[in-house]
């Protein structure tokens, strides 16, 4: 900037400002309030029952040794007691709140505690037919919170991975409504006597019973990931993942389909737009070009792509994304207050502990990414009700859309819709080709 130089970004100031609000609201007004409630019963908040002091102690020192406060301190060749006086010593100090910036009294070390309350959150927005990113927001306020949630930070990423091996089985020749029994499945572990068995992760109504990939992935059901881990190898995923732009390390073990691989959700936005792009990745792109003080162009950006799915395939992981929406762990978007009828897929992701809150949106024209989670896993809700992907993060993702679509300037409606290959002839009514395969007499498994 100070050689004159104008960048020209892929940001739309207008989606730029509907997304950092959309997330303000949902952390304001919903979870963090929620959290305050439930905080107030742990022994030591905000920290989870499960810690010892000794290991919150431990935490709080970390954050403490991190802090800009004690390095410049150190780098004053100041003794280790007097930081410490230093960070137990009150000083005036404004802080963040949700209502309002507030100036009080307090020590330095109270105040990390103070910001470990808050859930953190990012939120990514993309047009998946040429990468350009329309509205970036790294954490909750830049101010008070500088780390970017986006690119810089790696986190656990749930069952946000399993479109992901669902990819395969369609790459395969499967379909979506292919039948497998929803049972226990166990993988031999090198080293290990006793087989890994994954849990179940749906509806135990369903156990013993035939359902279809559908409704495996929409219900997330662990038996059923695990059913098509057997038929492929991880290598099969991680492969599959790298040309899908996810560059993160990712162990290729059986129970990678339980998300415990950290991801940044730069990674995951751009591979979950290769889904409605017609199976070409694009990579999030961010500036088109540059000029200098007189105007001439001294660089022009274009996205980077790769065809990685046919426009089959990528159109069969659509129809999958659209049931976790329309029947599944995403159908939150369906009902009040949001209320969607048009076509739009998703999948939500919940790490451990429920330490982690994910939700991958898709719609033809706009894939959106959200984690919400705080900044040390101890730190999370304890039930799933409160900390899964479709309370922590699906909302952002909602209100963001509502208003998209109440702003006529973008052009993008409701009544957009997924673009069906010209020859593509498959039946995805499940309920459909159950009765016609019970008719003709034939098997109740269907490939393609």
């Amino acid at each position: 900037y100070k050689d004159g130089l104008k960048i020209y970004t892929t940001i739309n100031s207008r989606m730029q400002k509907y997304a950092e609000e959309a997330l303000a609201e949902h952390l304001s007004k919903e979870v963090q309030p929620d959290f305050y409630t439930r905080a107030k019963d742990f022994k030591n908040p905000p920290y989870s029952d499960d810690l010892t002091k000794k290991e919150i102690d431990d935490l709080i020192r970390r954050s403490l040794e991190q802090s800009d406060r004690y390095y410049i301190m150190r780098a004053r060749g100041i003794s280790e007691d007097s930081i410490m006086l230093a960070f137990n010593t009150p000083v005036k100090m404004r802080v963040f709140s949700w209502k309002g910036d507030i100036d009080t009294i307090m020590t330095p070390l109270d105040s990390i505690r103070y910001y470990k309350y808050f859930i953190r959150s990012a939120f990514l927005v993309e047009d998946p037919h040429n990468g350009n990113v329309k509205a970036y927001v790294g954490g909750p306020d830049f101010r008070y919170f500088k780390y970017d949630a986006i690119t810089q930070q790696k986190k656990q990423v749930g069952s946000t991975i399993k479109p992901f091996l669902y990819t395969i089985a369609m790459q395969n020749g499967y379909s979506p409504c292919y039948e497998v029994e929803d049972i226990p499945r166990s993988f031999d572990i090198p080293g290990d006597t006793v087989p890994y068995t994954p849990k179940s992760s749906g509806p135990k109504a369903f156990h013993g019973k035939m359902v279809t990939l559908a409704w495996g992935l929409a219900q997330s059901e662990n038996y059923i990931s695990a059913w098509l881990m057997q038929q492929f190898k991880p290598t099969a995923v991680t492969d599959l993942m790298r040309k899908m732009g996810v560059r993160s390390f990712i162990d290729p073990v059986p129970s990678i389909f339980l998300g415990t691989s950290d991801i940044k959700l730069e990674e995951m936005v751009g591979a979950y737009g290769t889904f409605a792009n017609k199976g070409v990745y694009t990579r999030p792109m961010y500036v088109t070009r540059i000029d200098d003080k007189n105007g001439n162009t001294i660089s022009i950006f274009k996205p980077k792509i790769e065809e990685v799915l046919s426009e089959e395939q990528a159109y069969l992981m659509l129809n999958l994304l659209q049931g976790v929406v329309n029947t599944g762990s995403g159908r939150r978007m369906r009902v009040d207050p949001y209320n969607f009828k048009n076509q739009i897929g998703g999948k939500t992701g919940t790490t451990q502990n429920h330490s982690n809150g994910w939700f991958m949106g898709v719609t033809p024209n706009l894939i959106g990414g959200v984690w919400s989670g705080w900044e040390d896993q101890a730190i999370h809700f304890e039930t799933l009700g409160e900390g899964q992907g479709a309370n922590m993060a699906l909302p952002v993702f909602a209100n963001f859309l509502q208003k998209v679509y109440s702003d006529p300037q973008f052009g993008i409606m409701e009544a957009d819709e997924f673009e069906r290959p010209s020859d593509f002839k498959m039946e995805l009514d499940c309920d459909k080709v159950k009765r016609s395969n019970s008719r003709s007499d034939k098997s109740r498994r269907v490939r393609y």
